[in-house]
């Protein structure tokens, strides 16, 4: 009988890692090459680039419209509420890292579509055509630029509130944004208490340990790799995604 395969230990801080090559199809909406305009709601995100140039838009209540550039080995990251939007202006590749064992690419966002779909939960979910499972995937190279497209327009929507009515011009985004995901959030918390809490609790155990002087933990130390993603990459919001761990797990 073969032996039992060992969970793998989480990643640093129970974060979730994906390797993204971003679109490079034009949107309409605005002229511009990259992928969809969306936001988290309980996680914060970061981005560090490998490969290519280009930039992130994002737009918030707090800080309106900002343009960040984009370089290799370039990091730049935004807490949740912030919608953003990369602008690949050739070859961009980017590491995502993100919060909550990877729950970003597993439930957390919200596409910014125009403000009618977004009012509308049934519209919403058929534009965005998310995978059975509520993850961001989708199945034909259609269906990930039509929502793209989409996100865009109302990318540029939202912009235009924000420029005549300031942080009230997002309002409307929040909220529906909101109550989309209200549905999803006892799910998200299971994740959490697996994942992040779980380390946090495990970091607490072994403060209070070696204040005692006991540290039988190292004892139990070990070491974990994962293979660089395959060849099949699925089509995210922003570009094709190669995972390291299935978003939203936090063992395999």
């Amino acid at each position: 009988m073969a032996e039992p395969v060992a969970p793998l230990p989480l990643l640093p801080g129970a974060v979730g890692l994906t390797h993204l090559k971003v679109y490079d199809t034009v949107a309409p909406a605005d002229g511009l090459p990259g992928g969809s305009a969306h936001l988290h709601l309980t996680c914060t995100e970061a981005y560090y680039v490998t490969a290519g140039h280009g930039e992130v838009q994002t737009l918030s209540a707090a800080e309106g419209f900002r343009t960040l550039p984009l370089e290799p080995g370039g990091v730049v990251w935004f807490a949740p509420g912030v919608v953003h939007r990369l602008v690949n202006r050739g070859g961009l590749e980017i590491f995502v890292v993100m919060q909550n064992a990877g729950l970003p690419e597993a439930g957390d966002f919200v596409l910014a579509f125009p403000p009618e779909i977004l009012a509308d939960p049934t519209r919403y979910f058929e534009a965005a055509s998310l995978a059975a499972g509520g993850e961001v995937y989708t199945r034909t190279d259609a269906s990930a630029r039509y929502r793209r497209d989409l996100a865009i327009e109302g990318f540029v929507h939202w912009r235009a509130r924000y420029e005549e009515a300031g942080p009230a011009g997002l309002d409307d985004l929040y909220r529906a944004a909101a109550a989309l995901i209200q549905p999803k959030v006892t799910g998200w918390r299971s994740v959490w208490e697996r994942g992040p809490r779980t380390a946090a609790v495990e970091t607490g155990r072994q403060l209070d340990a070696l204040a005692e002087g006991d540290r039988d933990h190292l004892t139990a130390g070990r070491t974990a790799s994962l293979p660089p993603p395959g060849p099949d990459r699925r089509l995210g919001m922003c570009g094709t995604l190669g995972l390291y761990l299935p978003e939203g797990e936090i063992t395999s």
